[in-house]
């Protein structure tokens, strides 16, 4: 399982270097035409991809759901980004009706996110009913008080942090019970090392240099494997077994960048290969756990 393979520990997922790294280019965030256009033309299809996929848990469970209460299946819950950047998906989120807490370890990414916000009338009301705040800390902080989430989301993170399988320990830990885990990476793939580093990085110069680290990766079935044995092998957040976790459990779904048209697609189920690149995962954490 390459990364995944590591134990769990306590100490931060944190890597100095990677948190330097974006610090030197956090004013560049909301550039929609600089380091991160890729991202802001991603942030769509991750919004689309979470909406959808907490409509469609809504209607298993409610089967008098209908299309009124889906446009607003975010509204009133408690969700965390982690690693929120500059509040790409954290404003997505709020401006749809979810109370949003973005964190993130570099100070300079939080203080480009508040000064953004607070050009918006609608997210900057400030006190505890306030739909969209920030916070400069690591996840493992947040693991010392009570409050848990409805939605935990940490897009394009993943492949950036140290000790992987702490870093997912303590995003789960922050989910509620029946609540949500949305993740978005890179697989460790050859087409992915091409497109990412060697193109992206090397060639056309769209994204910075060291970037990204291919041995840092990681492989679909990595994480489905990770959660066929999380928090232990006995109830576990997906049935143990193999093939593809049930839909109601776990799923991946592969974000496709088009050149032509310079826009992502959210790849229908089981397309082959599309998961082979940048990738969407959601799992759900038992609502007796």
């Amino acid at each position: 399982m390459h990364l995944l393979r590591r134990a769990l520990h306590t100490t931060s997922s944190i890597n100095p270097a990677e948190i330097s790294h974006f610090s030197r280019l956090s004013s560049q965030w909301w550039d929609e035409a600089g380091e991160f256009s890729f991202l802001h033309k991603m942030n769509p299809v991750r919004i689309r991809y979470i909406r959808e996929k907490l409509v469609e848990v809504a209607r298993d469970e409610q089967p008098s759901y209908n299309e009124s209460s889906s446009a607003s299946v975010l509204k009133g819950l408690d969700v965390l980004d982690v690693g929120c950047g500059g509040g790409l998906l954290s404003e997505s989120l709020a401006r749809l009706g979810a109370k949003t807490t973005g964190i993130d370890a570099s100070e300079s990414n939080i203080s480009i996110a508040k000064l953004h916000a607070a050009q918006d009338p609608r997210l900057a009301q400030p006190g505890p009913s306030a739909s969209l705040s920030y916070l400069h800390l690591p996840a493992e902080t947040l693991l010392f008080q009570e409050k848990r989430y409805d939605v935990v989301c940490s897009m394009e993170v993943l492949e950036h942090v140290d000790n992987p399988p702490a870093f997912l320990d303590t995003c789960a830990k922050l989910v509620k019970p029946g609540g949500h885990l949305f993740l978005s990476t890179i697989s460790r793939t050859t087409l992915a090392y091409f497109l990412t580093i060697f193109m992206a990085e090397d060639v056309l110069r769209k994204v910075s240099r060291g970037t990204h680290t291919y041995s840092k990766f990681i492989r679909p079935e990595e994480l489905t494997a990770f959660f066929r044995a999380y928090p232990n092998s006995t109830s576990p957040w997906i049935n143990a077994g193999l093939g593809s976790p049930t839909r109601t459990q776990a799923e991946v779904r592969g974000m496709v960048y088009d050149p032509w048209r310079a826009s992502w697609t959210l790849a229908p189920r089981n397309t082959s290969g599309a998961a082979d690149c940048n990738y969407l995962f959601w799992v759900r954490k038992p609502q007796a756990a």
